[in-house]
């Protein structure tokens, strides 16, 4: 069980309305993590600029985006995330079979992705450390160094969200992703 409430836009502190809102119209819904996030304007708004920053300059494509999720998500064990990306993954074009994969660290359908997958699960287990094989792997599989380096982005945001949702406990409100 959650640890505090889930706000609406209309419970919500003023600074975390709008946000709430925006989000609330994008997702159908408030999904529980933004409900809890808007308790403090802080997060909900930190949370809010690394997306509208990814969404500005970021490169990679939607699936990309969900796999990094998904994999951040398995290695440090958010129930949450890993549910929300799931669905995200499957909407970006992954089947639930790859969204799977990709939560194991067994992706065979797409070499590319799986050394970009490989930095980023490192990357999540040794406080941002990764082996300089598995950078080079990244480079020969075809990333570039700006892709490489924007991966860190991607997995702060994440980390952040299964921070947040470990530190509050969210209440899952959306479908399970499948058991591994």
């Amino acid at each position: 069980m959650s640890r505090i409430t889930v706000h609406t836009p209309d419970t919500a502190p003023e600074e975390s309305r709008n946000e709430l809102g925006a989000l609330k119209k994008q997702f159908g819904k408030v999904l529980n993590i933004h409900g809890a996030m808007a308790h403090s304007p802080v997060v909900l708004q930190s949370y809010v600029a690394l997306q509208q920053v990814i969404g500005d300059y970021g490169t990679f494509d939607a699936r990309t985006r969900e796999a990094i999720a998904l994999a951040v998500g398995n290695v440090d064990e958010c129930t949450y995330c890993q549910s929300a990306h799931t669905m995200g993954a499957k909407a970006a074009g992954l089947t639930e079979d790859q969204t799977i994969a990709i939560r194991k660290g067994q992706i065979d359908f797409d070499d590319k992705l799986a050394a970009l997958l490989e930095l980023a699960r490192q990357a999540t287990a040794n406080k941002g450390a990764v082996k300089d094989s598995a950078w080079q792997a990244g480079l020969d599989a075809g990333w570039t160094d700006t892709e490489l380096t924007e991966l860190s982005t991607h997995v702060t945001l994440n980390l952040f969200t299964n921070y947040f949702n470990h530190l509050v406990e969210t209440d899952l409100d959306i479908p399970a992703a499948p058991g591994l």
